[in-house]
């Protein structure tokens, strides 16, 4: 398989992984246990699959990259405004997307974001200062924090499959721990 040279092809390699790994999970939980949350304060399993979706668009937005009108009609402005409007609509979504088919949806279209902004980017673009997070950085280091969200919740969504009974859906480096 041929990949894009340089940093974009080795981002795009590992963002393969958590993506193919964290669809994996959304499909192995039953739809029934979507619902269940460890403790009362804690992300349900459809808030997490929700949460890690919503943040892509959010994080690329930040880049400058802007969020689907679709799912975020009436978001303007700019700075901490569009910022707060985000935040306000990605948690509306977490509480109200709840559904195994419409959060495996929701995630393709996150993963897909993510990767058509990582292969359309230039050298230039990646190297492109931008205010992230009240500091200025590149363009690059956005990308890197949306695939270490990425992990951090595959892990959270991990343990929550294992705390849950179930087994990781794929296979264990160590066949004695199944």
């Amino acid at each position: 398989m041929s990949r894009l040279p340089g940093f974009r092809g080795e981002y795009l390699w590992e963002f393969e992984i958590a993506e193919r790994q964290l669809t994996a999970l959304a499909e192995a939980f039953p739809e029934t246990t979507y619902s269940w949350r460890p403790a009362e304060k804690a992300f349900s399993v459809s808030e997490a699959f929700v949460h890690l979706a919503t943040a892509n668009f959010m994080l690329l937005d930040l880049l400058g990259v802007p969020v689907p009108a679709d799912l975020y009609p009436g978001v303007s402005g700019e700075g901490r405004e569009r910022f707060a409007a985000l935040i306000q609509r990605n948690d509306e979504m977490s509480r109200t997307v709840t559904e195994k088919e419409a959060i495996r949806t929701l995630l393709a279209r996150a993963f897909d974001a993510v990767r058509q902004s990582v292969t359309n980017a230039t050298e230039a673009d990646l190297e492109r200062e931008v205010f992230f997070f009240r500091e200025q950085t590149t363009f690059r280091r956005g990308l890197l924090r949306a695939l270490v969200h990425m992990h951090e919740h595959m892990g959270h969504l991990t343990a929550y499959m294992r705390m849950n009974g179930l087994p990781a859906p794929w296979a264990d480096w160590r066949p004695d721990r199944r």
